[in-house]
């Protein structure tokens, strides 16, 4: 299956470059941490104690150390610099961290008293938890490069007895390398199935640099990632530009198609509307006829016409619509039109009512009635044969 082309927004940041030292160069002790501190603290206190067992002053030492947050102790290594040589602490430059080869192997998850062995060409490193929280004891012995399995093998046998009981033994043979986390709030090691997690701030604790060399890379390292995010912002803001011009174009194209058809399809549409048009007029004034005289009779009649009020004309026509009558009249009671219009406007076949009520004198007056009633509620009166 092919990955999404969108996998890498997901992704976490690609593996830090890291400088492995070797384990024997390094000496370990497991110091007690004060509960409930913060990481500032922690740290304060783990110097502290360091410097009260190390055989040399701090600014004369390579060191780190690993803590868990809520943790009671503290796992701390450290070396001589003058160990190392020049051209080593050099080519320290480009490195994200640089530690101890077991170190890489402190933030697995394992159950109280587990022991990691590491098998490398320099030797074997034993990793031993007495509690899950935090490796108590790191031992390690040393290996001539043409070390027989044998030696190797009677080796591992003395780290088991010297490093104490162990209820489960893990062997790592191959080394832990660094692998992409799944985001940029970790590190992550791996050697096949055997994996080891760290904060990103408990990994800075275990570079055994400068502390004031890192603290200025580890700002450089906020900036870049940063940086980085801003990137991948801009890449996927740029990839759904890219998409939405696509699409706008495809819609460009798709709606002048239409409009095409549309323009092409109009004379056609134009004359079979008109033919549709034409064609019900014509049944209309075939099938359908004014109907003055019932009309007529349906304002006449003598419960709703006052006798104070007069018809002078009545009149209709296919112009003012089918349905439509049109009444001039007059009233000796000014009063009686509106009680006429509104005994019309009860009727179930009248639609609208229009009066205009035209020059009084005394309380007589004439008005208009532009009376519109109901498509086929006026049906025609029934033929009297002779």
């Amino acid at each position: 299956m092919c990955a999404s082309p969108l996998s890498f927004l997901r992704a976490g940041p690609p593996p830090p470059k890291v400088a492995f030292l070797p384990d024997a160069l390094f000496f370990t002790r497991a110091v007690p941490v004060a509960a409930g501190v913060t990481s500032a603290e922690a740290a304060a206190q783990i110097e502290l104690a360091l410097e009260s067992v190390a055989p040399f002053p701090l600014a004369q030492l390579y060191y780190g150390w690993c803590w868990t947050p809520g943790a009671e102790e503290a796992l701390v290594f450290a070396a001589y610099r003058r160990r190392f040589t020049t051209e080593q602490t050099a080519a320290w430059a480009e490195a994200e961290l640089v530690l101890p080869a077991f170190v890489a192997v402190l933030g697995a998850q394992v159950v109280p008293a587990t022991t990691v062995v590491l098998n490398s060409a320099e030797g074997l490193t034993a990793v031993h938890w007495e509690k899950s929280s935090a490796p108590a004891r790191v031992l390690c012995r040393p290996l001539a490069p043409d070390a027989t399995p044998e030696q190797r093998a009677q080796s591992r046998d003395e780290l088991l007895r010297a490093i104490g009981e162990s209820k489960k033994v893990i062997d790592v043979d191959s080394p832990v390398l660094p692998e992409t986390a799944a985001s940029d709030r970790e590190v992550a090691f791996r050697a096949g199935d055997f994996v080891s997690r760290f904060s990103t701030g408990g990994a800075a604790a275990l570079d055994v640099r400068d502390k004031a060399e890192l603290a200025a890379r580890r700002g450089a390292r906020q900036r870049d990632l940063l940086l980085w995010r801003l990137a991948l912002g801009c890449a996927a803001a740029l990839l759904l530009l890219v998409v939405g011009e696509i699409a706008l174009f495809g819609g460009k194209k798709w709606n002048d198609t239409r409009l095409a058809k549309v323009r092409a399809q109009k004379p056609t549409v134009d004359k079979i509307m008109s033919a549709q048009s034409l064609a019900l007029r014509i049944e209309e004034l075939a099938t359908k006829r004014l109907l003055p005289f019932e009309m007529i009779e349906v304002l006449l009649d003598e419960d709703r016409l006052p006798p104070e009020i007069q018809f002078t004309r009545v009149f209709t026509s296919t112009q003012t619509g089918l349905h439509t009558l049109k009444v001039e009249a007059k009233s000796t009671n000014v009063g009686q039109i509106g009680v006429y219009e509104a005994k019309l406007r009860t009727l179930p076949m009248i639609q609208k009512i229009e009066t205009q009520i035209g020059p009084t004198v005394g309380n007589a007056a004439t008005f208009n009635l532009n009376v519109a009633f109901k498509p086929d509620m006026i049906k025609p009166a029934e033929s009297v044969a002779p």
